[in-house]
């Protein structure tokens, strides 16, 4: 380990950002979009530069803990949220289907209108009870 390299954990640093860092940043992205937020809009919340803010999501640049209280406060979640899944195995590229998911998610959010909202709500009930009792829980393990 000559070359600078510090093993903490399950995850290797080299002084730059690590496996940890764009895990987080990827929690960071996916809730900033299930919210229907630009990264600018975002920055602006958080006192950052739009390079910044995006800087946080690519994992290029470490989020200091002040920073990710603040976030996780204009996002709207615990700061446990962005290190959930961080010591399971990397499930690789988003499918089709988790995409869909998370533009219906991010949709959902923008619709001001509670009956519409309600109505909507009951017919994604209803559809979903149209299919088998398989399908929706294959659906649901996507989407999560």
């Amino acid at each position: 380990m000559d070359n600078g390299e510090v093993f903490s954990g399950l995850v290797k640093t080299t002084g730059r950002a690590s496996d940890a860092d764009r895990h987080v940043g990827r929690r960071i992205r996916e809730r900033r979009v299930m919210l229907g937020l630009s990264q600018q809009q975002m920055a602006d919340m958080i006192g950052v530069t739009y390079q910044q803010a995006h800087k946080y999501e690519r994992g290029i640049n470490r989020i200091s803990a002040g920073r990710l209280y603040e976030i996780a406060q204009v996002l709207g979640v615990p700061v446990n949220f962005f290190f959930d899944g961080l010591d399971q195995e990397e499930e690789g590229p988003v499918s089709a289907r988790q995409r869909m998911c998370l533009e219906l998610a991010r949709n959902f959010v923008m619709i001001q209108n509670d009956r519409h909202r309600e109505a909507l709500t009951q017919m994604a009930r209803a559809l979903a009870s149209q299919a088998g009792t398989e399908t929706r829980a294959e659906a649901t393990e996507e989407c999560s």
